[in-house]
């Protein structure tokens, strides 16, 4: 049964309350998009978004619904904080990340509001943990404006075709090119490295892809330095969307599947190259 934490001592109801029997199915999903300190996290009564950026080129969202948690209660429209996602991550896997057979670790999260911590009671063989995490003013963040109007292509891929481009194509490239037809390559990644070129192609009726919806011919450059955070999700996931809209930006939206079988999902967003020349494509 999930913990149930006191009551804030001045009555005041907490803005967010929720718990979890198994800790594991957050802390994962908060794993993979962890290549920052510092994250900004979104509670309404659809769920918790937890938002991590970098040097205003990419952007990563971990959506956890309100029917993942045995309990989820948003007392606002929305109730908005940024946290140490470090801190956050230590503290969620405070029994270790491995538990025994047969045990796992409960977890109970609660908010009272501006400029009160982030309190969180864990508890794991009759052991309970309470934690505190100091919550800061959120920050102003990215708008990639991607909504789903101005998607130009769009495939939806098993993630094992995409971890095989990963293991296959040349890390050492600056840049990964990836170009979207409706007509051959269909699908292309291209890596530029040390050892030269590299290319992978995947057509439209292979057995990975599981919809092609390309509308135009786009070939885009990212820099892989921004797209191997995106690995940790990928390596957790079961299919992933890649789409595209008219300017180039990227969004790869992994469908993970936790292992009470319930579907969760991590989004990211990535800028193209500037860098790269129309000319040297």
């Amino acid at each position: 049964m999930p913990l149930s934490a006191p009551p804030p001592a001045s009555g005041q109801p907490y803005l967010l309350s929720a718990s979890l029997d198994n800790a594991r199915h957050l802390s994962s999903l908060l794993r993979a998009v962890h290549f920052q300190d510092h994250a900004t996290c979104f509670a309404t009564a659809n769920g918790l978004r937890v938002t991590v950026e970098d040097a205003k080129c990419i952007q990563a969202n971990a959506f956890i619904q309100a029917e993942i948690f045995q309990e989820f209660a948003v007392q606002e429209e929305s109730v908005t904080f940024r946290i140490n996602l470090s801190v956050l991550l230590d503290c969620l896997t405070i029994f270790g990340t491995s538990s025994l057979p047969g045990s796992t670790t409960a977890l109970r999260m609660c908010y009272r509001g501006y400029g009160y911590p982030l309190m969180l009671f864990l508890e794991e063989g009759g052991v309970v943990t309470v934690c505190k995490i100091n919550t800061q003013e959120p920050a102003e963040l990215l708008d990639f404006d991607f909504c789903s109007t101005k998607v130009v292509n769009k495939i939806i891929l098993q993630s094992e075709g995409l971890r095989e481009a990963f293991a296959e194509l040349d890390m050492t490239s600056e840049v990964l090119q990836i170009t979207m037809s409706p007509d051959k390559p269909y699908f292309r990644l291209s890596t530029f490295g040390n050892a030269g070129s590299a290319h992978l192609d995947y057509p439209r009726d292979s057995d990975l892809m599981e919809a092609f919806h390309c509308n135009q011919t786009q070939t885009n450059r990212y820099k892989i330095s921004l797209l191997k955070p995106s690995t940790k999700a990928l390596a957790l996931s079961c299919k992933v969307s890649i789409r595209t809209d008219a300017q180039g930006f990227l969004s790869l939206q992994y469908m993970i599947r936790n292992e009470d079988g319930q579907i969760c999902f991590v989004e990211y967003y990535c800028c193209p190259d500037e860098e790269i020349t129309e000319a040297e494509l």
